[in-house]
């Protein structure tokens, strides 16, 4: 069953902006201009994180909606680096799987 704050959506960073796109059809569902920089992102429960310039963004996944900004003010301008544990968790599993996997193949 998936969870209320998930959905299709292939969020991604190009030039400026953070763009959101059904990924069926290749629609834009939304576009929101950052500073300029290159763009990182994240998405975590119903935010998308995105670093540009290097200064933090949090957004509304479902709009786009900027709700909050950090300058991470001393930190310079450097290219923002993000991980999550869900993604570990995804490759914990897929290793797990392919040695199963292997192991039953002898």
């Amino acid at each position: 069953m998936r969870r209320r704050d998930e959905d299709d959506t292939l969020y991604f960073g190009i030039g400026t902006y953070v763009l959101a796109l059904d990924p069926s059809t290749g629609d834009e569902r939304w576009r929101t201009k950052l500073r300029s920089g290159w763009i990182t992102l994240v998405r975590h429960g119903p935010r998308v994180f995105a670093g540009c310039g290097g200064e933090l963004f949090c957004l509304d996944a479902s709009s786009g909606q900027i709700i909050w900004h950090n300058k991470l003010k001393g930190l310079g301008n450097g290219l923002i680096s993000f991980g999550s544990s869900g993604e570990a968790a995804m490759f914990a599993a897929a290793a797990a799987a392919a040695a199963a996997a292997a192991a039953a193949a002898g």
